[in-house]
């Protein structure tokens, strides 16, 4: 009865905060052409008004294409390609790719691996959007001029043959986490005060699913101010199958 009652407050929660964030960006463009209507394209506040309704569109358009991100990983209707791939190199090539805003964000990021290649059976695609969202939540989240540690390591199990990968990131949240780690992962939910921060807030319910797709576990742990990633993935043998297969949940 309670877990009902706590998915029913939730599911509540989603459509507030979906009508919320889309009507946000779409009330600001329909202000500023409002205002060029009125106003006229050669008034002096007009480049103002133009470089506005870009941001805004922008905002939208990534708002909606994590919306149908998020429904499509989520329903499982996207094709899994299992294949070789390195975890580590995946990691080095997010934080080359993102080196202007890292730079920017004042963070010191620290990898702690004791091995040059982590290979597991994995979609590159997909783990690749799901290295992107995380290092994303840490960028928009972890407390300016802080450092993050990124840690793999092997991780040996009883309920499978070969061991799993494991991938860890840890940061100095910027705000009290004052948040249930299981509803921080729910789509929408970023704590009081990041609901005014730039992103959708789909980043890690997006992350949970495409991991959940490649047959791994996504957990997230809370302590403190202290926020901890964890991807476990199954490691590449060679028994594993390169081949393209749907995700029947």
């Amino acid at each position: 009865m309670q877990n009902e009652l706590k998915n029913q407050r939730m599911k509540a929660d989603l459509i507030s905060n979906v009508s919320h964030d889309l009507k946000t960006p779409l009330t600001s463009i329909i202000t500023y052409i409002d205002l060029l209507k009125q106003e006229g394209l050669d008034s002096l506040a007009a480049p103002k008004y133009l470089e506005i309704l870009d941001q805004k569109s922008i905002r939208l358009k990534k708002l909606t294409e994590d919306l149908f991100d998020a429904a499509k990983a989520s329903s499982g209707a996207i094709p899994v390609r299992f294949e070789k791939v390195d975890m580590l190199s995946l990691v080095n090539q997010g934080l080359g790719e993102m080196s202007d805003r890292i730079e920017t964000s004042n963070l010191e990021f620290k990898i702690n691996a004791q091995k040059e290649k982590y290979y597991i059976h994995a979609d590159g695609q997909l783990l690749w959007r799901v290295v992107e969202n995380l290092l994303g939540n840490v960028l928009k989240y972890a407390q300016e001029g802080s450092r993050v540690y990124i840690d793999l390591y092997e991780q040996n199990s009883k309920l499978v043959k070969s061991p799993n990968v494991v991938l860890e990131i840890k940061n100095i949240s910027k705000m009290e986490l004052n948040i249930d780690a299981d509803e921080l992962m729910e789509r929408f939910k970023r704590g009081d005060e990041s609901r005014t921060t730039e992103g959708s807030g789909l980043g890690l319910a997006i992350a949970k699913d495409l991991v959940r797709l490649q047959n791994g576990r996504f957990e997230i742990k809370i302590d403190g101010d202290l926020f901890k990633a964890i991807v476990m993935l199954e490691s590449y043998t060679a028994g594993n199958k390169e081949e393209e297969q749907p995700f029947f949940p």
